[in-house]
């Protein structure tokens, strides 16, 4: 996306976003936290899955999907010339995932001291390049998306989160590189303990909320776009700390061939997404189920024009 830099920096602030009305804000109850509120209601085995399985790394579980982007990079290239001009295959990735934590809200789910929570809002996490060099400084966006948010208020959103991070006049501004800059200057005996406080703080819900605002680890997804770096997508690990449950890889584009259902011999584009999540959340049935939805999306775009009519009663 650096074609985006020729424009100039635009900050859309929520007051731009028309949006249907969210339902009543949940109230806060014994044991929630402030990032996330306790799931009281789950299926028998969940109760007791967090202490059998006790760390992120112990729970991974891996799924792979191949999908045919022929027709949605000619959907893009469309949009793009008529009422989308900023839109990219990333942003409809997104979109899509949105969508699918919206709908199938036991994604948003995470583990923390033994407990099962879900998240009191849909955020993303990216790692992002100030400039495409192998010295560029890098950076995190954190974007928060709403469930009912539509194909171009992701493109929005997200646009300007991205702008903001690698602008010139921001640079000083951003939260997470001030927050690890300041820990970074502490000594090195001190980081570990400083670390220590701050993984068992997040444990109990008590960990400050600056360092919430500037984690990339507490988000409801980590995505990353490795095709931009000329490989293929990969399966990247959940990090312990934190309260992120899922990891999807996209990679590059690849043409592959196939026969049709007349045994001709004929070329598709291909996009392989790795997905790395969390066991103790949900379960395999519910994350295939989920996963398919995003193929639905990624095949049929146009559907993510529109806000969802309806939303699981979890929402």
């Amino acid at each position: 996306m650096p074609e985006l830099m020729n424009e100039p920096l635009q900050i859309v602030t929520e007051a731009d976003y028309q949006l249907p009305p969210l339902p009543e804000k949940r109230k806060r109850r014994f044991g929630d936290r402030y990032d996330g509120y306790r799931v009281r209601k789950m299926d028998l085995p969940f109760y007791i899955i967090p202490n059998i399985m006790r760390s992120r790394l112990d729970s991974q579980i891996f799924f792979e999907e191949t999908i045919d982007i022929t027709a949605l990079e000619r959907y893009v290239r469309e949009k793009r010339a008529t009422d989308m001009p900023e839109l990219r295959l990333m942003h409809v990735v997104l979109a899509a995932v949105v969508r699918m934590f919206a709908q199938r809200p036991r994604l948003n789910r995470f583990v923390a001291g033994k407990k099962i929570y879900a998240h009191n809002n849909i955020r993303a996490s990216m790692t992002v390049k100030r400039s495409l060099t192998d010295d560029g400084e890098e950076t995190e966006i954190m974007p928060i998306f709403s469930p009912y948010d539509t194909l171009k208020d992701v493109t929005t959103r997200f646009n300007n989160e991205w702008k903001a991070a690698v602008a010139e006049e921001t640079k000083d501004d951003n939260v997470t590189d001030n927050v690890i800059r300041a820990i970074g200057f502490i000594p090195t005996w001190l980081k570990s303990f400083v670390v220590f406080v701050l993984r068992n703080l997040d444990k109990v819900g008590l960990m400050p909320k600056i360092i919430y605002k500037a984690s990339p680890f507490h988000s409801s997804f980590y995505i990353t776009d490795v095709g931009s770096l000329g490989i293929d997508s990969i399966f990247h690990h959940l990090y312990e700390f934190g309260t992120t449950s899922c990891f999807i890889a996209l990679g590059k584009k690849k043409t592959e061939q196939f026969f049709d259902e007349e045994g001709n011999l004929r070329r598709r584009k291909v996009l392989t997404f790795r997905f790395v999540l969390d066991e103790r959340i949900c379960d395999g049935h519910y994350y295939a189920s989920s996963i398919k939805q995003f193929r639905h999306y990624m095949k049929h775009p146009e559907r993510l024009e529109l806000p969802p009519e309806e939303l699981p009663d979890e929402i």
